[in-house]
């Protein structure tokens, strides 16, 4: 009985970005007619191997072959088109162009003249969405189209150049639930009709719904791939943390006693499409951890804390005040300060000094209204590059010509400059070496035996090991209160949304 070869198979990977491995002689094989599910924490290598699978980039040692035949040369992107497709989180409609337009973009019939036959493109598109049960008006807007929807149309999308080999990346992270059903029903048709998918998710509760086969990479490698309906979710869980009993370590402070009172509280905070009904208290002293997947929630909570975002209904209370929701000033002389997830585009001024950007939320400390002392500016920015332990020749060096770890010393600085009452802190040390990874926790953690209350919100668990107990989101709510001590397998489960008692 002859064997179809694989739909698609890595084999062998190898991919290094400097000093940084991404992929390490990783592998995957996925069979035809499957869903076949790709977990890992961040960081564990599914980007890169998503990158190298659709022909974006070369692996530096390994092979890929579809239906064991190798990959085309990555020039020849109408050969990959036929072979694979991704349909990213972020979708690549173009919200301008209508369905038509988007699903036959640069391969339109032309008529007399070389003119456009927009009559023909409206046919072939309602033709192609026919056949592939996608209930969309060709003639409408790609941007009046809902996340359900541009998902169906690139889906057709993708079919119409010939592949049959289609990668989701998060397709769930902003449906509901009756979507996510639908699609879930449309990928079982689909699948019936002989398509293979590769499924993205960090909710592993989604994997054992649709999926028949997972594959886990940790730390740039392959770890195991295993038939879905034979893998226990703590053995999952416990694949992708590296040992299903390694409990969290790291807090070296005393217990913040239950009569300390709270100096940030949240009460039933809502805000549309990101978090429901959520209440929760920091008391002086206490370092408190939300943690969840990207889309649980728990960043547009914390910048509903610091005044980036307004919840639509709930309050936000710090010290005892109630600062004007949606407002950054208000938050700040309430005593908030804040550390954002991406400091490359919120967290700092690049063409600006240490020195400006060190002492942006302080102006009135600065010189009288209107106008700087540039000596006392210094003077104020030496003493954080002191306490920070910023290499740097001195206060006025931009901030663009510091290493990351430096640069993210700095918006710690500009965070700690005002003497919060509140730190709050997104994802602190993402891209940061080790290095400064530890000083800048330990300088949260100095924070906190001063007396400030802390919030981080993170899914990296290096961030939340100090914290006194970790808020767990999922799906904008909170589901789950782990004191400190808690085991990475609990920890992670609870936040890719299992039950390890199933």
């Amino acid at each position: 009985m002859l064997t179809a070869p694989p739909v698609a198979e890595a084999a062998g990977i190898t991919k290094r970005y400097g000093s940084t491995v991404a992929l390490s002689d990783a592998r995957i094989t996925i069979a035809p007619g499957q869903t076949h599910a790709l977990v890992g924490r961040n960081g564990a290598g599914k980007s890169t191997l998503v990158s190298i699978l659709t022909g974006l980039q070369a692996p530096d040692t390994g092979t890929v072959t579809f239906g064991g035949e190798p990959a085309p040369r990555l020039a020849d992107r109408d050969a990959w088109r036929r072979r694979v497709a991704c349909v990213y989180q972020k979708s690549t409609i173009i919200p301008e162009l209508t369905v038509a337009e988007n699903l036959f973009l640069n391969r339109h019939d032309r008529g007399p003249g070389g003119l456009i036959s927009w009559r023909t493109l409206r046919r072939k598109a309602e033709e192609l969405l026919r056949t592939w049960s996608v209930d969309v008006d060709v003639r409408t807007a790609a941007g009046e189209l809902d996340v359900e929807q541009r998902q169906f149309v690139e889906i057709a999308r993708a079919l119409s150049f010939g592949a049959r080999f289609i990668i989701l990346d998060e397709p769930t992270a902003q449906l509901d639930a009756a979507a996510i059903d639908r699609l879930f029903g449309r990928i079982r048709d689909l699948q019936e009709q002989g398509v293979t998918f590769l499924f993205i998710s960090h909710h592993l509760q989604e994997i054992y719904e649709i999926c028949d086969t997972v594959t886990v990479f940790r730390d740039a490698r392959h770890i195991l791939t295993a038939s879905v309906t034979d893998l226990p979710r703590s053995e999952l869980v416990a694949a992708m943390t590296g040992d299903a009993a390694t409990e969290s370590t790291g807090r070296r402070r005393g217990p913040v006693g239950t009569a300390v009172p709270a100096i940030l509280t949240v009460g039933g905070a809502s805000l549309d499409g990101a978090y429901d009904d959520v209440s929760f208290g920091v008391r002086g002293g206490e370092i408190v951890g939300l943690a969840g997947a990207a889309s649980s929630g728990r960043t547009e909570l914390a910048e509903t804390v610091v005044g980036l975002r307004a919840a639509d209904t709930g309050t936000v209370e710090i010290a005892g005040a109630r600062p004007r929701p949606g407002s950054v000033p208000a938050a700040l002389r309430a005593g908030v300060g804040f550390v954002p997830q991406d400091r490359h585009h919120q967290g700092y001024v690049p063409a600006m000094s240490i020195a400006d950007n060190a002492t942006l939320t302080i102006p009135e400390r600065l010189g009288p209204p209107g106008f700087i002392d540039r000596r006392r500016r210094d003077e104020l920015a030496k003493d954080m590059i002191d306490n920070l332990a910023i290499k740097t020749p001195g206060p006025d060096l931009e901030v663009s010509g510091l290493s990351g770890g430096n640069q993210q010393k700095v918006v710690m600085a500009r965070a700690l400059a005002n003497d919060p009452k509140v730190l709050v802190l997104i994802s602190p040390t993402a891209g940061v070496d080790v290095r400064s990874k530890e000083f800048l926790l330990g300088k949260v953690e100095e924070t906190a035996e001063s007396g400030t209350g802390v919030l981080i919100a993170s899914d990296e668990l290096d961030d939340l090991r100090m914290c006194d107990r970790v808020l767990v989101m999922f799906q904008g709510r909170v589901v789950a209160e782990k004191p400190s001590g808690w085991h990475d397998h609990e920890l992670v489960a609870a936040m890719e949304g299992v039950d390890l008692d199933v």
